[in-house]
């Protein structure tokens, strides 16, 4: 039997604000096996979901896996929900492209997070083989960025 999902009307409220000033169209919060769900419809109006579930699979992580398929131990991964920027200013010269040879401790891209830039340092030093998020992209938890091989 599903255990009861204890709702704090203030958490809600901070996901609807973060979607309002992020510009997200939705986010998705997980506490082991309940999630809530916050959507912005094309009125503008903010739609919260609360679905209960008991150990259900992701339906995102396959799609994570197929969009790297032969990659994921390469796979730099983000460390956050948020929106990458690819340069530093819009238009910008991009961080690093396809081919680029990397060092540790590199900058690859930045993460905005709540009005937070954070950027994403190359965890080992190689060449970039793919380029997997656009700029402005919003990006969850865990979603393969980039590969350094």
């Amino acid at each position: 039997m599903p255990s009861k999902f204890e709702l704090d009307p203030d958490f809600v409220r901070s996901l609807a604000k973060l979607l309002e000033e992020t510009g997200l169209s939705e986010i998705e919060y997980a506490e082991g096996d309940k999630k809530i769900r916050c959507a912005v419809t094309r009125s503008g109006a903010v739609h919260t979901h609360v679905p209960v579930v008991t150990a259900a699979p992701d339906s995102k992580a396959g799609s994570a896996t197929e969009k790297t398929a032969g990659a994921a131990t390469n796979a730099i991964t983000s460390p956050m929900v948020g929106t990458v920027y690819m340069a530093s200013t819009p238009g910008g010269t991009p961080f690093v492209k396809v081919g680029d040879k990397v060092k540790v401790g590199d900058t690859l891209l930045i993460i905005e997070a709540m009005k937070v830039m954070n950027p994403i340092k190359a965890p080992k030093a190689g060449a970039v083989a793919e380029v997997l998020v656009s700029d402005a992209q919003p990006v969850e938890f865990g979603e393969p960025l980039l590969v350094i091989e």
